[in-house]
């Protein structure tokens, strides 16, 4: 997970492409006039195919958004496509199923293109309108979400806009390259409410995010309710880093959270991190302790100095009616269960605890993730490890993970060098750490998830995941800071075909981000190494 202790193909038009020019700082281009047209290959994650063709689409007072069939989902998503609209446009854009031959923005759901998956989708734009086709509900949204990058940026903005509103003509068909594509926020160190995480799901689903990971639990504070452990969350849940009120979830509004993610197409991973990372429950219960003596809450920074009791059978009473609880509060199939940093757990009793550990996850029908210290227990058949070492990080613990892997062990990148959000961009960033290194966007962008662990199968690698852990992150502004403009490159990295990979095409479709993201109110990063487009 993380050592930081106490430490703090190409797309889009050629000319755009000569824009960015070959080196990492490249002049600024002027912004794109109000309401002008886009290059339809625009997109953050690059599509991959992108064909474009004929007269753009104009959408006007008279466009509706039909939905095709009775799905209830199509309709949905034509609901939330409306919504994000009609504030910037100022358009009725009603919903409908009726056909009245005008055009305008088509859904459709059931493609016989088996090829577009789960969650692929094709988008074509014409000058009669707009149809994006998909085969399941998600593959639907994911074309919404490219339709939306595909409009001028102001048409994020929540107050009347001028316009036009034109949709570039020509075809985008795409599906992504890995199943998992994930963004995970730290809620222990630092606590963040319900609109907080709702915020940032919307941020995620923009760039085709679909995973969710929640770290519920750690040393500074327990996040989530448990019914038969009360305490964990009300007294275990009282603090944070530097010592703030903390908080937690109830169990409506841990359920408020995984509705909104779902309606948003992405899927939440809980995590209860064990055996080390644990001194908010031990602070909060007695009997989990070796000692019997419950330590003081924690609201420092250091990291393996906590461990439950290996040996205690009420340790296993603990985590079977914590996993009971929230595995019936997840639809989801995963649960974490962490497994990092436990440097005070012997390496025969973490072998023999994390035996058991996976066992309750597989008796309440959830798939196991651990952090990549996993690897050197024994994974349960099904399990996936979340590889969260450097590229620096020595050969012995790559081969471990990577042997693994060959025997069956799916793999989540997360290496922190890479990826870790919470890392700093330079020595003058005002937020973050710096244990792994400086972050910039193009080392965050630039690497192969398919090809970056030696030994390591392609076919086991269950996708990327960002994580961004809190220990300087305590509002929405500092996480978008460190988020934005990294995240998009992430999922990119999980979305796009490894054929369109270039940093001098990246950077360019990136700074047309730019203008999108402060419509939005995020108040990103602004890396020299990106030409932002000028007032």
């Amino acid at each position: 997970m993380r050592l930081h202790g106490t430490f703090p193909r190409i797309f889009g038009s050629l000319l755009l492409v000569a824009a960015a020019g070959i080196s990492c700082v490249a002049a600024a281009p002027p912004a794109s006039a109000p309401g002008a047209v886009r290059p339809l290959g625009e997109v953050v994650p690059a599509p991959s195919s992108v064909r474009p063709a004929g007269s753009p689409y104009a959408l006007t007072h008279a466009t509706r958004i039909r939905v095709d069939g009775d799905s209830r989902e199509a309709r949905r998503i034509g609901a939330y496509l409306a919504a994000v609209l009609r504030p910037s446009t100022g358009y009725a854009l009603p919903v409908t199923d009726d056909d009245d031959g005008l055009g305008g923005i088509r859904l459709a759901l059931g493609s016989p293109d088996r090829s577009l998956g789960e969650e692929g989708y094709r988008l074509e734009s014409g000058r009669g309108g707009v149809t994006i086709t998909a085969r399941r509900p998600a593959g639907l949204f994911h074309g919404v979400q490219t339709l939306r990058q595909l409009l001028p940026a102001a048409v994020e903005r929540d107050s009347r806009q001028p316009g036009p509103w034109q949709v570039p003509g020509g075809t985008i068909t795409d599906s992504p390259r890995f199943g998992h594509r994930g963004a995970m926020l730290d809620v222990s160190r630092h606590f963040f409410t319900v609109e907080q995480v709702k915020r940032y799901i919307d941020q995620l689903a923009l760039y085709k995010i679909n995973k969710l990971h929640l770290h519920l639990s750690d040393d500074q504070g327990w996040r989530i309710a448990i019914d038969s452990w009360p305490r964990l969350a009300t007294y275990g849940g009282s603090t944070q880093v530097g010592g703030g009120p903390g908080g937690h979830y109830t169990k409506a509004q841990y359920k408020e959270i995984l509705a909104y993610a779902a309606s948003r197409y992405l899927e939440v991973i809980p995590e209860i991190d064990m055996p080390g990372h644990t001194n908010a429950a031990l602070a909060s219960y007695a009997e989990l302790n070796c000692t019997g003596v419950a330590p003081p809450l924690y609201t420092g920074t250091d990291v393996g100095f906590s461990s439950l009791c290996v040996p205690k059978a009420v340790t296993y009473d603990f985590i079977d009616d914590v996993v009971r609880e929230l595995a019936a509060l997840t639809p989801g199939k995963y649960l974490h269960i962490g497994g990092d940093e436990a440097h005070s757990t012997s390496h025969a009793d973490y072998v023999a605890f994390m035996d058991r550990a996976q066992a309750v996850v597989a008796r309440y029908g959830k798939t196991v993730v651990g952090w990549h210290q996993l690897t050197g227990a024994t994974p349960a058949k099904g399990a996936v490890a979340q590889y969260w070492g450097l590229d620096g990080t020595g050969a012995a613990e790559k081969e471990q993970v990577a042997a693994a892997a060959r025997n069956g062990t799916r793999l989540i990148l997360s290496p922190a060098d890479r990826v870790y959000l919470d890392m700093k961009y330079n020595k003058d960033t005002p937020l973050g750490l710096a244990w792994a290194g400086y972050v910039e966007v193009r080392r965050s962008y630039d690497w192969d998830p398919g090809a970056y662990l030696p030994g390591a199968p392609a076919s086991a690698i269950a996708g990327v995941e960002a994580p961004l852990w809190s220990e300087t992150i305590s509002t929405s502004d500092h996480i978008e800071y460190m988020a934005f403009p990294r995240l998009p490159g992430v999922a990119e990295l999980g979305w796009s075909p490894a054929s369109t990979h270039d940093w001098d095409a990246y950077k360019v479709r990136l700074a047309a981000q730019g203008p999108r993201m402060a419509a939005l109110g995020i108040d990103y990063y602004r890396s020299p190494q990106v030409p932002w487009p000028t007032e």
